[in-house]
């Protein structure tokens, strides 16, 4: 994939990546005090290890459930390195209709493989699997920009994408239709 996507997708999901065992104990911290405070669930404290395991094996969203994916993401990350659980999240994550991996929502999405994406692009591949149905482009394009920009602006705010690169991909519409996927 293209190394800005691979940058954005750990600065907007787990930006602890590097550093965690595979599960990140201060996100953990933030989302229970958010939880005692406001009653219900604000914001999650999923790493990328936890939902490569959660891709791995489906379970029904319970605070049980999330324990146990949290020991088999301490296992996982024993097991195997960061690369490797990457490779899982980019091969089975859900981008909309029968759309599983990066690549796939790539070529569906902008007719071209996930080493040659633009900002707007690879920032619109990082929203999209948070609400897969919600954010397809093809079905809602306005919220798939809004989620799309979203990102852009967090991003830019944290340095990762450059502000001349802010102002362009938010200028740059989403894609209105599937691309034709290759045939081979």
């Amino acid at each position: 994939v293209d190394p800005l996507y691979r940058r954005m997708l750990i600065a907007a999901e787990d930006r602890h990546f590097e550093a965690h065992w595979g599960v990140d104990p201060l996100a953990v911290l933030r989302a229970a005090g958010q939880w005692l405070a406001h009653g219900h669930v604000v914001s999650g404290a999923s790493t990328l290890t936890m939902q490569a395991v959660r891709l791995l094996e489906r379970r029904p969203r319970t605070l049980a459930a999330k324990i146990v994916e949290s020991g088999e993401a301490l296992a996982l990350e024993r097991r195997r390195g960061k690369d490797a659980i990457l490779d899982i999240y980019l091969t089975l994550a859900p981008f909309g209709g029968n759309l599983e991996g990066v690549r796939a929502a790539s070529l569906a999405y902008f007719g071209k493989e996930p080493a040659h994406l633009t900002a707007a692009e690879a920032a619109l591949l990082v929203a999209i699997p948070r609400s897969p149905e919600r954010l397809r482009p093809d079905r809602h394009p306005a919220a798939a920009r809004q989620a799309r920009d979203a990102v852009l602006r967090r991003l830019s705010a944290a340095g990762v994408v450059p502000a001349q690169d802010f102002a362009e991909a938010s200028a740059e519409p989403v894609p209105q239709a599937r691309a034709a996927l290759p045939f081979h």
